[in-house]
């Protein structure tokens, strides 16, 4: 079977986010090429070229990088924690391959590394975003410590779960996650699901990440395995979450509303808790279908997985 070019990108899309899933799932342990290409049904050789021709670097140089904005990310929001604990944490051989990988990415050794100049570059860019959508007089990160909105979190344990996504590169130009979610909609419809559960995963921090390096999945609840056939499709993949913990925010409001919960949840609930993040996304559980109020109002509970 021959397929047009639609499709082409689309099946080499699914199969680069079955890799990327399975890196993510992987990331502490040692990822060869092999074994990442078996993970997306391609040869080492095919797989090597599509995952650069879609991500924009090597499967080595997204590890790594990977790898290193999550031992950031932990030195951030694991106060206390040694280095090389994070280092291990973070898939790498020892404290010294660490800090050799650290030092060649930031120009500097982990134990100088200015994490706030980071977190201020990283919500700049931010900014500079929502000012150009009209909407950043609110986005001014929050302080440690300060609770405005009167947040409170409430633990919950969560069952395993599967779900069915579409996957935003880049996800926080123009409308690209209304798009999708927009889409994932008329294909759970089509299937009866559109009524279910709906979350939004965001794989990585931005606090530290890049904006144009971040990941977000729009994603429905499928239901048991075996209680309904549901044939996937090249563009929406199929993710499963086992049961977790989380730290959950219920939120009423607009879109700086939800980043105040982030700040508050992240630079002062965590580490008065003395819990640890857990080594998987922090996401969005939507009351309804995704953007059911508009772009103006969300009604939605935040969720931080725990250790």
């Amino acid at each position: 079977m021959t397929l047009d070019n639609h499709h082409l990108r689309a099946d080499y899309a699914a199969r680069v986010n079955r890799a990327l899933d399975y890196v993510q799932g992987n990331i502490a342990q040692p990822l060869r090429l092999e074994d990442v290409a078996r993970a997306a049904d391609l040869s080492p050789f095919h797989f090597h070229r599509i995952f650069k021709a879609r991500m924009g670097e090597t499967l080595n140089a997204f590890v790594k990088r990977t790898r290193l904005e999550r031992a950031v990310s932990l030195m951030i929001r694991s106060e206390g924690r040694a280095l090389t604990e994070i280092a291990l944490d973070c898939g790498f051989n020892s404290s010294s391959d660490f800090s050799r990988c650290f030092r060649l990415h930031y120009d500097v050794a982990p134990s100088r590394f200015d994490a706030e100049e980071l977190r201020r570059e990283r919500r700049g860019e931010l900014l500079d975003l929502m000012e150009r959508a009209g909407a950043s007089a609110m986005a001014e990160r929050l302080a440690p410590g300060a609770n405005p909105d009167g947040f409170k979190v409430r633990l919950k344990n969560l069952p395993a779960r599967t779900v069915a996504y579409r996957r935003v590169l880049d996800p926080y130009r123009g409308t690209a996650v209304v798009d999708a979610a927009a889409e994932l909609v008329e294909w759970a419809k089509a299937r009866g699901l559109a009524d279910g559960r709906w979350y939004g995963y965001m794989w990585e921090d931005p606090d530290v990440v890049a904006l144009s390096d971040c990941r977000y999945d729009v994603a429905v609840e499928l239901p048991p395995d075996g209680e309904l056939p549901l044939p996937m499709d090249a563009e929406v993949g199929r993710h499963e979450f086992p049961p977790m913990q989380v730290a959950e925010i219920q939120l009423a409001g607009d879109i700086h509303l939800e980043i105040r919960a982030l700040d508050w949840i992240f630079g002062t609930w965590l580490p008065k808790s003395g819990r640890l993040p857990a080594e998987l996304p922090c996401f969005e559980a939507w009351s309804a279908r995704p953007f059911a109020h508009g772009l103006e109002h969300f009604e939605l509970t935040v969720q931080l997985p725990l250790r």
